[in-house]
């Protein structure tokens, strides 16, 4: 007889191999075994029992080749993003319908409005904290993300003091509450990009979305140095 508590203990590594895929992905085997402590056998039979189960999905990594086999990365496939999906999208996607029925798009808007202004009131005092640098309020944006349930987290991009390069942090964003939902109303998703521009004081730009079919929500978020000089 199995016993249960080692059955739920498993169940809850596979999750936390799964949330950890989600929101670093795509991620390699060493980094899970980084994240979520566990040795590399371990770490590589969740990963599998995942990808059995269509919930993962390899891709070959970026970068220079080596020999052997190549190396992989892991990302979320559909069905896992459903997996970490909300129980009520069903519910919130007919209110949403029933909504632009009643009161035409403009209603839909309003309540992508309504919505992210209560995500932006409750995270604005944490990043106004932290000051005014960009990077420093997307740290305190993606910490705050995460405890909402995006598992954010935040990458430098471009090459600092590199002619007419763009430098700046890429926001990704592993989970999002409203994914599917968001699929068939991108008001969500144009209403959170407004308020991150709002939230961080910059202009940022919405490079890839769950929503849209990727594997993680991406955005773009200007440092100083990606001020031009005036000719």
């Amino acid at each position: 007889m199995v016993n249960t508590d080692v059955r739920t203990d498993e169940s809850r590594t596979r999750d936390r191999v799964l949330r950890v895929v989600s929101q670093e992905g795509p991620v390699n085997i060493t980094a899970l075994v980084d994240r979520v402590g566990l040795t590399e056998t371990a770490v590589r039979r969740h990963v599998e029992n995942l990808h059995a189960d269509g919930l993962v999905e390899a891709r070959e990594a970026g970068g220079p080749r080596r020999r052997g086999r190549p190396a992989k990365v892991w990302v979320l496939t559909a069905a896992g993003h459903r997996a970490l999906a909300s129980d009520y999208d069903d519910l919130a996607g007919e209110a949403l319908r029933f909504l632009r029925r009643t009161g035409g798009e403009s209603a839909v808007q309003a309540f992508a409005e309504e919505r992210v202004a209560g995500l932006e009131e409750r995270i604005a005092e944490h990043l106004d904290a932290v000051g005014d640098d960009p990077g420093d309020r997307t740290d305190a944006l993606v910490r705050a993300l995460t405890v909402e349930g995006y598992a954010a987290s935040a990458r430098p991009v471009g090459t600092p003091g590199a002619p007419n390069a763009l430098t700046g942090v890429q926001l990704c964003q592993g989970h999002c509450p409203v994914q599917h939902v968001a699929s068939e109303f991108p008001e969500l998703c144009e209403a959170e990009t407004e308020a991150f521009s709002r939230l961080l004081g910059v202009h940022v730009q919405r490079l890839a979305t769950l929503a849209h079919g990727d594997h993680v929500c991406t955005t773009f978020v200007p440092t100083p140095t990606t001020e031009r000089p005036s000719r």
